[in-house]
Parts: structure tokens; C-alpha cells; sequence
């Protein structure tokens, strides 16, 4: 990560207010497609990481049966509480919580996260990774396959580089960004026993995957 974790907090929480002001085509299509494959069931808990002004999260309220916001920023976690109230969501939370440690310890039948985990570098993402994995109880077999508890799917949109980086391009800021290349991704998931199912990409450097727990055969 190229800034601390306060400084990036504080640099989220100075911009609160104005940033669902700024959001581009791409950004939106992303955001739709989390949505879309996120699919909670009525009684899921969601769990949505670097929630940032709830757009996922308050999205998802209207299908699941709980949702989780995870911020480290506090401007963007009111921004959050602010629209929950203004629509009157009450199956809605949002604390503060980092990627590799969420602080969160209910049930997690979906996790969630859109255009946040890249401001981590590989080495970081791989722990939060493995994090989303364990969530709601969910551990890892000794065969590196994830056990029958939680979560079910993850879902992550994100910036992500399907070919060559480029910072002349949009989305990519090398100054605080650290995107992973696809493929990476891809292999920090298999490693901690996730199947990924589909990668939607919506422009050259960011996409969305969707992953979803292995299950054992002798636990289906």
C-alpha cells in the first residue's frame, strides 16, 4: 500500500460528500455487474468490503436479509449510514473494518467489494483475499479447498489489467494505485479455494470477477 492506511482514509473522507458526484460510465457498468452477480438469497448476509458510500451495499439490502458495510473511511461510512437512513433501510450496518481484517465476525454468505482493493499491493491483496475466504467461518483444508461454511461467492470489481498497464489510460494513478493483472487475481482465489466462475471486463484495466467456494465431494 503506498500511503498508510490513515492517509488513504483521510484522503476518502475529505472527498465523502462530493463522490458519488463523480462517478464514470465505467464505474457505474462495474458496479451494476457486482450487483448483478452478487445474487443473495432472501435470508444472506452480505458482506461489503471498502463500502465506501453503500452504493453495493444498499443495492444488495433490497434482496438480502442483512448487509455488512466495511470502511476505513469514517466520512464515507456516514455518507453511507446517511443514504441507509434517507431510504429507510434498516437491514443496513456500516463500521470500520480493513481488508485484512474486517472486524466482522457474524455469518458471510456473499462477499462484495468494488474499486478498493487495488489500492493494495499484491502481497497485501493476497492476505485480504484469504480474509474474504475465511469470513463467516470459513476455513481452508489442509488440500487448500474451502470448507462447506461461508461465504458461498465472492464478487470483485475492481481496477485490474487484462493486458499492459497503462497510466495514461483511465483508473490507473501509479502514485496510489497498485492493480494486480487478471490472471493474478484469478490465482489468488484458486489458492485459497474458490472456483472463479466469471470475469466481465469492462474496459482494458478494470473488470469484474466472480468466485465461488469449492465445495469438498464428500461434503456436497
Amino acid at each position: 500500500m503506498k500511503e498508510t492506511i490513515e492517509e488513504h482514509a483521510d484522503r476518502f473522507s475529505e472527498i465523502a460528500a462530493e463522490y458519488d458526484d463523480d462517478k464514470t460510465p465505467e464505474y457505474e457498468a462495474c458496479a451494476g455487474l457486482v450487483i448483478d452477480q452478487a445474487r443473495p438469497g432472501a435470508t444472506d448476509t452480505v458482506v461489503d468490503l471498502g463500502c465506501g458510500t453503500g452504493a453495493i451495499a444498499l443495492a444488495l439490502a433490497e434482496d438480502a436479509g442483512q448487509v455488512v458495510g466495511r470502511d476505513i473511511s469514517e466520512g464515507m461510512l456516514e455518507e453511507a449510514r446517511r443514504k441507509a437512513d434517507e431510504r429507510g433501510v434498516d437491514d443496513f450496518t456500516a463500521d470500520y473494518g480493513e481488508f485484512r481484517d474486517p472486524n466482522y465476525d457474524g455469518p458471510a454468505d456473499v462477499v462484495t467489494t468494488n474499486f478498493a482493493l487495488h489500492h493494495l499491493g499484491e502481497a497485501e491483496k493476497r492476505d485480504a483475499i484469504e480474509a474474504m475466504a475465511t469470513l463467516g467461518g470459513g476455513s481452508q483444508s489442509s488440500a487448500g479447498a474451502a470448507d462447506p461454511g461461508e461465504p458461498r461467492r465472492i464478487v470483485l470489481g475492481d481496477v485490474m489489467f487484462f493486458g499492459e498497464p497503462d497510466p495514461e489510460e483511465p483508473f490507473y494513478s501509479p502514485e496510489v494505485d497498485e492493480p494486480s493483472t487478471v490472471g493474478s487475481l484469478v490465482e489468488m482465489f484458486t489458492d485459497v479455494g474458490y472456483a472463479v466462475t466469471k470475469v466481465d471486463r469492462v474496459h482494458d484495466q478494470v473488470g469484474v470477477i466472480t468466485a465461488e467456494r469449492v465445495v469438498a465431494v464428500e461434503d456436497a
